[in-house]
């Protein structure tokens, strides 16, 4: 069964090295290769594939995520390097972009430089 298999994550890209700047760069992802299908990035054991493609729209919900221990810590980090988080008016939502949802978790989303929607997520 797949239970038992890794996943491979997959988000589009119009600019391989606009995407590999801020993947590797500005997330800290480290880059494994490259050819002219996707960059292949590794997040923690897990293989994102940044697939190059030449046309697409992002989507308005999020494709990609990652859990993280101290949402406040990370949204500040990422935001002194220049992530703008988003703003969706939610009640809950406070200055950062950090939502907190009823279940109290916490999630914060961000855009990649091709508009894909990202989030950050503490879970209690």
């Amino acid at each position: 069964m797949l239970s038992f298999s890794k996943i491979i994550a997959f988000v589009p890209t119009k600019d391989a090295k606009r995407a590999r700047a801020f993947y590797e760069g500005l997330l800290g992802l480290r880059f494994v290769s490259e050819d002219h299908f996707a960059l292949v990035m590794d997040a923690k054991g897990i293989m994102v594939r940044v697939a190059l493609v030449p046309e697409f729209q992002p989507q308005q919900f999020t494709i990609a995520g990652w859990e993280v221990s101290d949402i406040k810590r990370e949204v500040t980090s990422l935001q002194g390097q220049g992530v703008r988080f988003e703003q969706y008016g939610m009640k809950g939502q406070d200055e950062q972009g950090i939502w907190s949802s009823p279940s109290g978790a916490k999630v914060a989303w961000f855009k990649d430089p091709d508009g894909n929607v990202l989030s950050l997520t503490q879970f209690q």
